[in-house]
């Protein structure tokens, strides 16, 4: 399987603690080096990177470790090849438009027997499964909705029944933002923490870093990092489950309250 990294905040941030911490797993701490991808949303548009080589090797995961890109919505990946070669094409995460917006969708997971008719825009370039998700969910989404996009609350309940009927086909643990929102769908293994003031220090679990966030951050700052394992190993992380949908909006996970949504410090 993959593993998935998110970031959703209400201030424009970098992400390099995170990533540097996620980067491990495409081959030291763990065996995810089939490619790897990162999108940041910036206003309206995306700075999009993807590579096949496995990132603990790819020149441009370096890049992207030592540049503070800030941004508001991030959704990186690490691959595990289950459906599909070894390739640019199909490397996560995917991008694609639809009402005037750009969509970023990045999965962990296996879909099998999944063959939707797909037709017009929302046809796949690459050859996996999660690709065809992808194309499937802006294929419903227009369906749905037409050529409007609808209030965020409305699109979420309809993409919290899509998720659900895609999880029947396999393990779906999503992550898909348009750059205002950050939906996340559980179907096995994800975790998230929410940063926000007081601020304290953190310990990357992969890799030998930590940051005390109280030095970089003001006291109006949230952020809220998620991920198919905690990244940091002196932070209480609150573990989704099987089934659950969680819209992220300006750092803070909408209607959740595990952890009191505020960093815990062991």
């Amino acid at each position: 399987m993959c593993q998935l990294l998110g970031m959703n905040c209400n201030t424009p941030t970098d992400i390099i603690f995170s990533f540097t911490g996620f980067v491990p797993r495409a081959g030291i701490t763990d065996h995810h080096s089939d490619g790897w991808g990162i999108a940041f949303f910036e206003g309206i548009g995306v700075r999009h990177f993807v590579d096949h080589y496995a990132a603990i090797h790819s020149p441009l995961a370096e890049l992207v470790k030592s540049w503070p890109i800030k941004s508001t919505n991030v959704i990186a990946h690490i691959r595990k090849a289950t459906q599909g070669r070894i390739a640019l094409e199909n490397c996560h995460p995917f991008v694609r438009q639809l009402w005037g917006r750009n969509w970023v969708f990045a999965h962990n997971g296996d879909l099998k027997e999944f063959h939707p008719t797909l037709e017009g825009l929302f046809t796949p370039i690459g050859c996996t499964d999660s690709e065809r998700a992808f194309c499937y969910l802006l294929q419903a989404m227009q369906q749905q909705f037409g050529n409007n996009q609808p209030p965020r609350a409305e699109l979420a309940e309809f993409l919290q029944q899509q998720c659900h009927i895609l999880a029947q086909y396999g393990t779906f643990n999503l992550m898909f933002s348009d750059g205002d929102a950050l939906y996340v769908h559980c179907s096995t293994n994800l975790h998230y923490i929410v940063r926000q003031h007081p601020f304290a220090s953190a310990a990357l679990a992969d890799e030998e870093m930590h940051v005390d966030f109280s030095q970089l951050t003001s006291q109006q700052d949230r952020v809220a990092i998620i991920a198919t394992s905690p990244l940091t190993n002196n932070e209480i992380w609150c573990q989704m489950s099987p089934g659950q949908f969680i819209v992220f909006v300006d750092g803070m996970p909408q209607g959740e309250e595990c952890g009191q949504n505020r960093i815990l410090s062991a």
